[in-house]
């Protein structure tokens, strides 16, 4: 890893998941750690539930737009962390992939949105400790 380690969000539609974890590891490492996102099959638009579960915590990912997944991407990344993907994440050696196991905020209400969106901010506060 560099100095200023990256990461790499993905999920199928990168609408929810990697989104919020995006959101959560820019609002809480700020420039020590760099952040992107990308899905195997990406969605127009975020999914509403999931900005208006982070506004709640006070993170706007309102300009955020899904974003297609690139080997580019990959290889320009430190850790890799797939929430659902299946097989579509390229695999290059020297990488740290982490497989996140989440539940799918898609078509969901923010009621089921908030407990993943707090899943996230565990896991990201633990995976800040790990590289800073």
């Amino acid at each position: 890893m560099s100095d200023k380690p990256s990461v790499l969000f993905v999920c199928v539609h990168n609408a929810g998941r990697s989104q919020m974890a995006a959101g959560w590891l820019t609002h809480l490492a700020g420039d020590r750690i760099q952040v992107r996102s990308a899905g195997s099959a990406p969605a127009e638009s975020i999914n509403p539930a999931a900005i208006a579960a982070m506004r709640e915590v006070g993170i706007d990912i309102t300009a955020e737009q899904p974003k297609v997944l690139t080997v580019e991407a990959v290889e320009a990344s430190d850790v890799v962390i797939t929430m659902g993907c299946g097989d579509a994440c390229p695999i290059f050696p020297g990488k740290r992939y982490e497989d996140w196991k989440l539940e799918d905020p898609a078509g969901q209400g923010i009621d089921a949105v908030r407990p993943i969106r707090d899943e996230i901010h565990a896991r990201i506060e633990k995976l800040i400790k790990e590289l800073t």
